[in-house]
This record gives structure tokens, C-alpha cells and sequence, in this order.
């Protein structure tokens, strides 16, 4: 372990909680005078006691280790608030409906902020019946490529991993999606609602030459 729950931490849990250092001491089986020498960093509690002092605080052993405690207002947890923690090491991904400490490889994972699409991350998205077709404008190599991509409703969330070499391009069903997400190795987290009204179901999507447009601009992009 080469972390370890610090005074400074047990002193503001303590005091967000309104807490005495004897209130604290009570609930924990010590002395006072054992956590006030915690809090002034002349020692630290037994490794026994960090799962008792998580469960007075009412958080995760990691959180108390970590010094970052995690506050979930919507315990409900809307999907288009959803986090994404991408390990830097394995790649490996994690969804979050709110948010979490994530550790991968030894790494503290932070969530991901989504950016806008740029020039250098262009999106096709095309309705066909009822699913959307994403395709992304960019580079699959082994060294800079697409990680994965999904597809966010309020109640649920559809994702598609991809891998270098393969093709940046993905298949969602509609029901409901509002936003979508894809991640870049190099340059991070990226977001854009579908195009307004492709997920029309009472319109439908079957203007002619709007999608005569939108293929010959997927040709352009695509090849």
C-alpha cells in the first residue's frame, strides 16, 4: 500500500459529519487522545480500524485512503450524466452512472470531461430504420484510434468497444438516445447529440434529398 489515510482526512470527515474528536473516539473504541494524535499526524490508526472508521464516515474504504469522497446527489443516476474512466496503462474502459473511485494498474482514475466534436474528430450519424450507424472520421492505427464509442439515453446506455486496426464505426439502437460518446487515446472524451430531429419516429427520416446529401457527404469523409 502506498497510500495511507492522513489526519488531515479523518479531521474533515470528522468535522463534515459534526463530530467530536470524543464522539469519534466512542464510536471506534479508542481515546480521544489517540484521535487527536491522528489528526496531528503523531500517529496513524491500525489498518484494523480503517474499515470501522469508513463505515462511521458512511463511505468506501478506497474513498478514506484516497482523501476523495464520492457525493451522488441523483442516487437514481440519469444516464446522460453518465462518467467514463479510461485506465492510461491497459486501456481498459469503466462506466459510471455517477461518480466513483476507480483504480486500474495502481492508478486513481479521474472521470473523463467530454469535449465537443472538432475538425479533428468528425462524426457521421445516420438513422437507418431503427438504429443509428456511427461512423468516425479518423485513424485506427495501433498508436492513435478510436477506444470506443457509445450511445446514452436517460435510462440506459449502449456501448461498442473498438480496437486499432478495425473500423471506427458503430450500430445503436435509437430508443431514446440523446447524446453520443467516443474516446480517443490521444486526445480524450468527445460528445455530440445526434443530428436534431433523425430520431424523429413520428416524422420519420425519409426526406430524399436530405440523404442524398448526408451519403455524398459520408462519401467525401468515408471514401
Amino acid at each position: 500500500m502506498n497510500q495511507y489515510v492522513t489526519g488531515a482526512v479523518i479531521r474533515e470527515l470528522r468535522e463534515k459529519n459534526k463530530m467530536t474528536q470524543l464522539q469519534l473516539a466512542e464510536k471506534l473504541g479508542v481515546s480521544d487522545k489517540t484521535v487527536s494524535k491522528w489528526e496531528t499526524c503523531k500517529g496513524y490508526p491500525d489498518i484494523t480500524l480503517l474499515e470501522p472508521i469508513a463505515e462511521v464516515f458512511r463511505i468506501s474504504v478506497t474513498e478514506l485512503i484516497s482523501g476523495n469522497t464520492i457525493f451522488n446527489a441523483n442516487v437514481s443516476a440519469n444516464m446522460l450524466r453518465s462518467k467514463f474512466y479510461v485506465c492510461p496503462v491497459c486501456g481498459n474502459v469503466i462506466h459510471c452512472m455517477g461518480e466513483a473511485a476507480i483504480h486500474c494498474h495502481g492508478i486513481q482514475l479521474a472521470p473523463l470531461d467530454a469535449e465537443p466534436t472538432d475538425e479533428h474528430h468528425m462524426i457521421f450519424i445516420e438513422r437507418i430504420e431503427d438504429e443509428y450507424y456511427v461512423q468516425i472520421d479518423h485513424s485506427m492505427t495501433k498508436e492513435h484510434y478510436i477506444s470506443f464509442v457509445a450511445a446514452a439515453s436517460s435510462d440506459d446506455i449502449q456501448m461498442v468497444k473498438l480496437y486499432p486496426e478495425g473500423k471506427a464505426e458503430a450500430r445503436f439502437k435509437i430508443r431514446g438516445v440523446r447524446r453520443i460518446f467516443f474516446y480517443c487515446n490521444r486526445d480524450g472524451l468527445f460528445s455530440i447529440e445526434p443530428v436534431k430531429g433523425i430520431d424523429d419516429k413520428e416524422s420519420g427520416y425519409d426526406n430524399y434529398q436530405e440523404r442524398k446529401e448526408l451519403e455524398q457527404a459520408a462519401k467525401m469523409l468515408f471514401g
